[in-house]
C-alpha cells in the first residue's frame, strides 16, 4: 500500500506531511494515518469542501477562485502551499475534484480531479480523469495523491 510506502520513507527521512483535501474529505489523512507510526511525521490536515474554506484557511486568492474554480489545477496547488505553510510541514499534498455522480459539467466532468504537492523546492499538480464510481474516484485520487509523493520522495 502506498501510505505504508510513504510512511517508511517519511519516517527514515525524519520530514513532515500534511494535506489539505476537498473532495476526498478526510479520506486521504485517514489512510496515512492507518499506519502505525504516522504520528512521527503527519502534522494533519484542512479539509476545505467549501472555496470559503478554501480561501480563509489556505490563503488561496479569491482571484484564482473567481477565474478558475475550485477545481483547477491553480486552485489546488495553492491549497498544497497553503497546508505546508500554514500547518509547518515540509511537504504537503492537497486533492480537489468533483468526485460524482452528481456535480460535473462539460468543461469538468465527473472524475476529474487535480492533485498538487508542495515540497521545499517547489510545487507541483496533475490533472487526472477517473471513471468509477464515488467512492472509487475518491480512493483513485488518494492513490494518484501519494504516487505523485511517492515518485518525488524516489526522484530526491
Amino acid at each position: 500500500m502506498r501510505e505504508i510506502e510513504v510512511g517508511k520513507l517519511f519516517a527514515r527521512r525524519g520530514e513532515t506531511l500534511a494535506v489539505a483535501e476537498s473532495c476526498t474529505g478526510g479520506l486521504l489523512a485517514g489512510r496515512i494515518t492507518d499506519v502505525p507510526g504516522a504520528s512521527a511525521y503527519f502534522v494533519g490536515g484542512i479539509i476545505a469542501y467549501s472555496n470559503a474554506v478554501k480561501a480563509a484557511l489556505l490563503g488561496v486568492p479569491e482571484e484564482i477562485l473567481a477565474t478558475q474554480g475550485g477545481v483547477s489545477a491553480e486552485c489546488t496547488q495553492a491549497m498544497a502551499r497553503g497546508a505546508r505553510r500554514v500547518l509547518q510541514a515540509d511537504f504537503a499534498l492537497a486533492v480537489s475534484g468533483i468526485a460524482g455522480p452528481g456535480g460535473g459539467t462539460p468543461h469538468k466532468p465527473v472524475g476529474l480531479v487535480y492533485v498538487a504537492l508542495a515540497s521545499p523546492h517547489g510545487a507541483w499538480v496533475e490533472e487526472h480523469r477517473f471513471a468509477g464510481s464515488r467512492g472509487e474516484n475518491r480512493q483513485s485520487a488518494c492513490d494518484a495523491a501519494l504516487d505523485l509523493l511517492l515518485r518525488y520522495l524516489r526522484d530526491r
